[in-house]
């Protein structure tokens, strides 16, 4: 049986945190590739104008995989306090970490990093609690099915079954990359997406806007299988996803609730200070 380390919220960083009026630190940002439609520039702007620490910004940081390795640790010599982390670089930002939270280690993955005073990087995965969170309903003693095999995944399938989930089945397009993903943290390969209380989707397909049941393994009318639909993508009008669900009654989780949830938590990581959910939210409203 895995074992899995209880905490719902991030553990702070054992590195000292930039929360001291004479630190020079005050550069904050998401790193991915793509990165360019991420919103969480507004919401974490947002949320620094609401606490009143004016002279920091956060920003995009676009950064190809085969440059993360030697960009990330320049990051606290150019005055980043942390960053988020976005596809593809989840997995690679544990990789650098000298220390992580347990259930970053638990997960496989990363989705903030901070920065301390000598470049020490430490790692915390806000996404899984961001995730539970959100849902509509407890998932204890409930089934699931995840999309996708990647550092998103990995968080969504440890959260699911940490909550006390009977089953969590995960498919992905490559499948032993599921196969890979389940056996690792005690879930289900599937060949194909089935019936579960809650789908969550961790692939990309969609956020281009693109129809996601031309690259999915799903029809529209398959949503009506499951009690909820959560969809880690998220656009502007809401995913083609998101609204077939609602369409069919199905309860729903948006992807900017989720990016909402991970950044608060992400944002008291780096600042020490709780964020404004309301500024977020009216920041992409």
């Amino acid at each position: 049986m895995v074992r899995r380390p209880p905490p719902a919220t991030p553990s702070h960083s054992p590195i000292p945190q930039p929360n001291s009026p004479t630190d020079p630190r005050r550069r904050l940002g998401v790193l991915g590739w793509p990165v360019a439609h991420s919103r969480s520039p507004a919401i974490q702007n947002a949320a620094l104008a609401a606490a009143g620490l004016h002279e920091w910004r956060y920003q995009l940081l676009p950064v190809a995989p085969e440059l993360f390795d030697e960009t990330v640790p320049a990051l606290a010599g150019a005055g980043f306090a942390g960053a988020n982390v976005t596809i593809p670089h989840k997995q690679a930002a544990l990789a650098l970490a000298r220390e992580a939270s347990p259930q970053a280690r638990a997960i496989g993955a990363a989705n903030t990093l901070t920065f301390g005073p000598a470049g020490e990087i430490a790692a915390d995965n806000t996404d899984a609690p961001a995730l539970i969170a959100a849902l509509p309903f407890s998932v204890s003693g409930r089934t699931a099915m995840v999309l996708g095999a990647g550092g998103s995944a990995r968080a969504a399938v440890w959260a699911l079954l940490d909550a006390g989930a009977a089953e969590v089945r995960v498919w992905n397009r490559t499948a032993p990359r599921a196969r890979e993903l389940a056996a690792e943290l005690g879930a289900t390969a599937a060949d194909r997406p089935g019936p579960a209380d809650v789908l969550v989707n961790c692939t990309a397909v969609g956020l281009d806007g693109s129809d996601p049941f031309d690259r999915l393994p799903l029809e529209p009318g398959d949503l009506a299988g499951y009690g909820c639909v959560v969809d880690l993508v998220y656009t502007g009008a809401g995913t083609i996803l998101i609204t077939r669900a609602r369409e069919q009654g199905v309860a729903v989780v948006d992807g900017l609730e989720l990016l909402i949830g991970q950044g608060a938590l992400s944002f008291e990581l780096f600042t020490g200070r709780r964020a404004s959910i309301g500024a977020m939210r009216a920041a992409i409203a």
